[in-house]
């Protein structure tokens, strides 16, 4: 037990010299000897989840400011005891005026490599993109969603590998619970409604070009043709009975259709995509999962 008397007392007034800074301990950039465990390289450490308003550049060339999420890592090397964890976020700060673009993370991942003087370097970016999206037959407008992710790897070769993420959501109907009910109907006059329920596509995408937002909505809205709608009257409802009906889907359907669409945009090097039926008529949920198939690549 100490000995010394302390004070229990909080001083707001107290200054922190150059000499009161170099005397304060820093055991995560002590020597090896401090380390715990074996003496082993960390593939990521870092922080995730920190929070701040950033400006993203649109299709059109204009900007649109959102709340972002970033989680940054770098790799830690055999020897070296830990980071200083607060650099992960006074790096970032430093570009947090710019307009940000999946290209731009090669900057920061670069200087999160020279200030924390690591070799590798991994950056995630999240945010929820607003687009403006007509309703199907009443002329109304709403702002539909997309959970979205930028992210970036900077190697040790200094090679820079850079992805899309997008949670897409769409409706599916059963084609089998279709030609049930209509069977029903037709054989016995019973009313019957097939089941539909509401179905998310998460799509990752690694990207050789200049590649949006807007790029990777219109690649899942061509492909699966029956999106979630925001602004909603009887007749957007009726047509989007039809749209379903024209329509249907099994959860294998909707892998393959993004897939085909996916495969046919030169810019996009890889992709995987997983589509997940929240089934209305089971417990349970319908999932695929589809890869381009690059030998070592995504999975």
């Amino acid at each position: 037990m100490s000995t010394t008397q302390v004070k229990r007392f909080y001083d707001p007034t107290f200054k922190v010299s150059d000499a009161y800074k170099a005397s304060m301990p820093d055991l995560q950039n002590g020597p090896a000897s401090l380390i715990e465990g074996a003496n082993v390289p960390i593939q990521q450490v870092g922080i995730s989840n920190f929070n701040l308003p950033l400006r993203f550049r649109a299709y059109e060339g204009e900007s649109v400011q959102l709340q972002a999420s970033i989680d940054g890592y770098v790799g830690l090397d055999a020897g070296k005891k830990g980071i200083n964890m607060s650099r992960i976020m006074r790096t970032f700060y430093t570009f947090k005026d710019r307009v940000f673009h999946l290209d731009m993370l090669e900057e920061v991942l670069q200087a999160y490599q020279d200030d924390l003087e690591a070799s590798e370097s991994y950056l995630r970016v999240g945010f929820s993109y607003p687009l403006l999206m007509d309703s199907l037959r009443s002329g109304m407008q709403g702002y539909q969603y997309y959970d979205v992710v930028f992210e970036g790897h900077l190697n040790a070769q200094g090679v820079f590998t850079k992805f899309m993420h997008l949670d897409f959501v769409y409706s599916s109907a059963c084609p089998c619970s279709y030609e049930l009910a209509e069977h029903a109907r037709e054989t016995r006059e019973v009313a019957a409604i097939p089941h539909s329920q509401r179905s998310i596509a998460s799509v990752t995408v690694e990207l050789k070009d200049e590649f949006f937002v807007e790029d990777l909505v219109a690649i899942c809205r061509d492909a699966l043709l029956t999106e979630t709608q925001v602004m909603v009257k009887r007749e957007d409802e009726q047509a989007f009975a039809e749209l379903n009906g024209a329509y249907q889907k099994f959860v294998e359907d909707a892998a393959r259709l993004l897939y085909q669409e996916l495969d046919s945009y030169t810019s996009i090097q890889d992709f995987v995509v997983r589509c997940n039926h929240m089934e209305s008529l089971h417990s349970h949920d319908a999932v695929s999962r589809i890869c381009k198939g690059v030998p070592g690549g995504l999975r």
